[in-house]
């Protein structure tokens, strides 16, 4: 490309994020160190105006130093699809508002930006339920709001982990064991009374010593090392804002073959990084809103997963070029 692509970011405030774990700052190092030029926005600098996405965005520059890791320019508006690329990074909840800006998102591909990822695929794949169209991957799982359905579940399987479709970070987690006296308010409080969906996995033990693997795939293709996030001795959640330790470890058969049922089907939907949570060889989730974990794999192997995303970008612009 003759010029330095134009890349921007869509993301949580950028003052408020912890240096040393922020994945978005480790994407945005790896696309300065490239040359690119970053600009910024938040949630609310996005808008629609006679079907044209639109943009308040800020010159961005980013550093390696924990004590300033950005400078922001003078605010200008913008036309999305001016843009080369624009990496969508806010975190959950998924809600309404982060919906309605998909939406806009949508259009800004329409009109000529490439979006990572591609808004419609962070509408359609919801982390929990996407599961379901890759059943070879996954343990048994129900996804309902009929209490009695789960308490069915639960005498089959014994002991199962119950969440909403909504949570994030390890929130409104429970395992619970055939006999739990807990069982029903567990369901009334994940169903609020059977009006909403919830989903129950069988309990996979591996997660105790194995942890909960976090698999990154970039345009499909797995980084060499997962990075397993082993639960505390008082906590069952595999999660590092639940108070879990991370560790990496090289991927083994089942990392790739998993990688190789789900990889190719993300790249069609144009979902360039996304992270495969595995227990014991199943997935049970697939991330695709604001992956992270990039940063404890880099800092512990060497590698450079950022990087890998820059490129991954890079090949994309210019195949449209």
């Amino acid at each position: 490309m003759p010029n330095a692509p134009r890349l921007a970011v869509v993301m949580d405030p950028i003052q408020d994020i912890k240096f040393a774990k922020d994945s978005t700052l480790a994407m945005l190092l790896a696309a300065s160190a490239r040359g690119w030029e970053l600009l910024y926005l938040e949630l609310g600098d996005l808008w629609l105006r006679d079907g044209v996405a639109c943009g308040r965005t800020r010159p961005l520059r980013v550093f390696a130093d924990p004590a300033k890791w950005f400078e922001l320019g003078e605010p200008r508006v913008e036309r999305l699809g001016d843009l080369d690329a624009i990496l969508m990074r806010k975190d959950p909840p998924f809600d309404t508002e982060y919906i309605y800006s998909t939406y806009i998102l949508e259009r800004a591909e329409d009109q000529g930006t490439l979006v990572v990822n591609r808004a419609r695929g962070l509408r359609d794949m919801n982390e929990k339920v996407y599961t379901a169209w890759f059943p070879q991957c996954c343990a048994p799982t129900l996804i309902t709001r009929d209490q009695g359905d789960m308490e069915a579940f639960l005498a089959e399987h014994g002991k199962v982990v119950c969440k909403p479709l909504h949570g994030m970070g390890g929130r409104s987690i429970f395992v619970i064991e055939r006999g739990d006296k807990n069982m029903n308010v567990v369901f009334e409080t994940l169903t609020d009374y059977g009006s909403r969906f919830a989903i129950v996995q069988r309990y996979i033990p591996e997660i105790v010593t194995g942890g909960d693997a976090r698999v990154i795939l970039v345009d499909g293709e797995p980084v060499p090392f997962a990075l397993a996030r082993i639960p505390s001795a008082s906590d069952n959640r595999g999660n590092l804002a639940a108070g879990a330790t991370g560790v990496t470890r090289p991927l083994d058969e089942r990392d790739r073959f998993l990688a190789g049922q789900i990889g190719p089907r993300l790249v069609e939907q144009g979902m360039l990084f996304v992270g495969l949570d595995v227990i014991g060889g199943f997935v049970t989730e697939i991330n695709v809103t604001s992956p992270t974990g990039i940063r404890e794999i880099d800092k512990q192997r060497g590698t450079d997963v950022g990087g890998l995303l820059m490129d991954a970008i890079a090949r994309r612009l210019e195949a449209r070029a």
